[in-house]
């Protein structure tokens, strides 16, 4: 199976092709650039470089949030354009998922974070089992809009040390130090951000597990409102609030 993944939810912009049990290519992209600047052309050098002839392609994995607003846009709006041209389904990868499946079959429960700003992040916890020859992927908290020292509250109650990812760790590196009571440690530098190589891996055992759309059902998954929402919503709590 080829799978295309794109990943712009967050600081980082990746593009991947899997092809069978193979990661064809991967442009990964971590500078000040905007990703409508970055995207397309990074998925136009894979396609050229590698010869890939994307009516080729049998589904499109995305990052499909929580994430920056405008990256989780412009990623869904590549895919979905890409889709309905294609007449490709599309697999909505949740980006905390995708950052976890980085450590496929870790003994560490994973904890990728990301920063939501107000010292809130977007984060979840997940760990890996092994079923024979392979590792599931178990949620132990779902992705979610948390307080850090609500998380790290949690995390503390965990009896397994953790992995923190993401780009939410330079933010919170030192509450992390100070407040977390078990076993911990910080991925490294090529494993700690986004990789769509990752979203393409987990979104294939998504697709083979029936979990995809077409290309005009998909939509982002913010999992909470806008600063302007919030602002005119002002007064309610919105944390979790799963928001498409």
């Amino acid at each position: 199976m080829k799978i295309l993944a794109l990943d712009s939810s967050g600081l980082v912009a990746s593009v991947a092709v899997l092809d069978g049990d193979t990661i064809q290519s991967e442009y990964t992209m971590n500078y000040k650039k905007t990703h409508s600047q970055t995207l397309l052309p990074m998925l136009e050098a894979v396609k050229e470089l590698t010869n890939l002839d994307l009516s080729t392609i049998e589904a499109i994995a995305v990052a499909a949030g929580p994430g920056s607003f405008t990256g989780l846009r412009i990623g869904s709006a590549t895919a979905k354009g890409l889709g309905l041209a294609l007449n490709t389904p599309i697999i909505s990868v949740p980006t905390l998922e995708g950052l976890a499946y980085i450590f496929y079959g870790s003994d560490k429960i994973i904890c990728p974070i990301m920063d939501a700003r107000r010292n809130q992040v977007y984060a979840g916890l997940y760990s890996f089992e092994k079923k024979g020859p392979i590792y599931e992927m178990t949620t132990i908290k779902g992705q979610c809009a948390t307080d850090i020292d609500a998380l790290l509250d949690e995390i503390n109650k965990l009896d397994t040390d953790v992995m923190f990812l993401g780009d939410g760790v330079p933010v919170f590196e030192q509450t992390i130090k100070e407040k977390c009571k078990i076993g911990f440690s910080f991925a490294p530098a090529h494993m700690n951000r986004q990789r769509a190589g990752a979203v393409a891996a987990y979104g294939r055992v998504l697709y083979e597990a029936g979990k995809y759309e077409s290309a005009a059902e998909h939509a982002p998954e913010y999992l909470r409102l806008s600063q302007a929402e919030r602002e005119r919503m002002e007064g309610i709590d919105t944390s979790c609030i799963s928001v498409r």
